[in-house]
């Protein structure tokens, strides 16, 4: 296979900013530690400047012209960087869906069971894909569903909003429900008043 032309063999293309001697330019606008702007200066000044302060020179905006470069500690700058990534991370909430099937013809008690499953994962935080499932001559009566599919929308109430309507697919009918952000907020502070109630 033929390596493309633009592509030198070796070559790695980092995402890393240039530091110190790596920094190939004739000359830099200079940010001092503190943050104060010290001007266009020279690229060896930069470099002398930053080893007299024992850190190191890194280029912050190199499509600038001429490009910024910053005296600071660069260890230290990447853990920062490092932490503020992962705590970011921490704090991105994941939506998990959850599925629950139904038949057309449920029985009122298997009913009851799925409706308090639903609400459980709902308060939780989570969407539920409810889906139901026809079968043989059900088909034909699509009504059915939704009807249930309604019920079942209603019987939640403002634990949770109908976030995709009942829309039939194949043999299925689904309907996607979210939570509630105020109900599910409400639900999670329950627990720790009645816990502090029994003691």
């Amino acid at each position: 296979m033929r390596v493309p032309d633009h592509f030198e063999e070796g070559v790695v293309i980092s995402v890393e900013p240039r530091i110190n001697d790596r920094i190939r330019v004739p000359e830099v606008r200079l940010v001092g530690p503190e943050g104060e702007q010290i001007g266009i200066v020279s690229i060896d000044d930069a470099l002398r400047l930053a080893v007299e302060a024992d850190l190191d020179l890194v280029e912050v905006a190199p499509t600038a012209r001429p490009p910024v470069c910053k005296i600071m500690d660069y260890g230290k700058f990447k853990y920062e960087a490092a932490q503020k990534a992962r705590e970011a991370r921490k704090n991105q909430v994941q939506t998990v869906i959850k599925e629950m099937k139904l038949r057309p013809k449920i029985d009122q008690h298997d009913y009851d069971t799925k409706k308090g499953h639903i609400e459980r994962f709902l308060k939780q935080g989570d969407k539920v894909k409810v889906t139901i499932m026809f079968r043989g001559r059900e088909q034909s009566r699509p009504e059915l569903g939704y009807r249930l599919l309604q019920k079942l929308a209603e019987d939640i109430g403002e634990l949770g909003q109908i976030e995709s309507a009942p829309l039939q697919d194949g043999r299925n009918m689904v309907m996607v429900i979210g939570p509630s952000r105020k109900k599910v907020a409400e639900a999670r502070r329950k627990p720790e008043t009645a816990d502090t109630v029994n003691e």
